[in-house]
């Protein structure tokens, strides 16, 4: 299938797109409509962060205030963040904003389309598109968006025109039901926002180590580990724990509490998770693992 927002001036500019909300996300999604032929005609955003994104993506694009957006757009997109959601939504409505047959759009991953009931009483037409990416708030995003999968939820009524704005967008449109969307939005929160945390803490061992360049010698390992793991899931472990290596584990907890008492829980934490799963897979041998446990076990007590 030719994607269409590859070619966005063979077709005029169907929708008139505001963005309430005008952060990362925000910015580069009305980018990446612009590109495929729509409008942007307003924003929201007060922090001064907001308003350079805007300056940079969003050229020309007025900052106003959220009811403003939805009087002048068409397709508005709510890119706040989600513990927000519920009471601008509940606003919005409440004061009249939303217009019959708009489009209003969130981006949050927790939600579905019934944080929206609010919109759908006025009228309005509800979408939850969740761009399964990380933003920096510059260009780069909006090319990251290439081959990036959204999870989608709608009306069945709305579904095409969620998928077309998926796909001009340069996005995968994944269907997620709305009973499990806090499900969904927490398998991405431990893949990648824990990940985050596990190589800054990597990292900063390394650092204290004396590693002079600890990214150079993480970049390598942890690519391929990565790889790894996506391609063979728990087939993918090594390493002491899925080994049995519970004399190593022990050095490793007491090098911890000596120079980042901090992480210590999180590599308990992660030591015991790992070790299930080896056994269940087979990859570790029970009577390793017992000894193992053994040393988990007597860590966890010593805290």
């Amino acid at each position: 299938m030719v994607n269409e927002a590859a070619h966005p001036q063979d077709r005029p500019a169907r929708l008139r797109v505001g963005v309430v909300g005008v952060g990362r996300v925000g910015a580069a999604l009305a980018a990446a409509l612009a590109r495929a032929g729509h409008r942007p005609v307003a924003a929201s955003g007060v922090s001064e962060a907001s308003r350079a994104r805007a300056a940079e993506l969003l050229p020309d694009v007025p900052l106003v205030e959220p009811a403003e957006v939805l009087a002048r757009a068409e397709l508005v997109l709510l890119t706040v963040p989600d513990d927000a959601l519920p009471d601008l939504v509940r606003g919005l409505a409440e004061t009249g904003a939303v217009r019959p047959g708009q489009l209003v759009a969130h981006t949050s991953g927790r939600y579905g389309v019934g944080v929206l009931d609010p919109v759908l009483r006025a009228g309005g037409l509800p979408l939850a598109l969740h761009p399964v990416m990380t933003f920096t708030g510059t260009s780069v995003d909006v090319q990251r968006l290439g081959g990036c999968a959204f999870g989608v939820t709608a009306p069945e009524e709305l579904r095409l025109a969620a998928q077309a704005l998926v796909i001009e967008m340069g996005g995968e449109p994944e269907w997620v039901p709305e009973e499990v969307r806090p499900l969904y939005h927490a398998a991405l929160s431990l893949g990648a926002n824990y990940l985050v945390t596990l190589v800054a803490q990597a990292k900063e061992l390394l650092t204290a180590a004396g590693v002079q360049s600890p990214d150079l010698m993480l970049a390598p390992l942890l690519g391929a580990a990565l790889d790894n793991s996506l391609r063979s899931g728990d087939a993918a472990l090594t390493g002491p724990v899925a080994r049995g290596d519970a004399g190593t584990v022990a050095a490793h907890v007491a090098e911890l509490r000596q120079h980042a008492p901090g992480m210590v829980a999180g590599y308990l934490a992660m030591a015991r998770t790992t070790a299930d799963r080896a056994l269940a897979q087979g990859l570790l041998k029970p009577e390793l693992a017992e000894d193992l446990l053994d040393v988990l076990a007597d860590e966890e007590s010593a805290r």
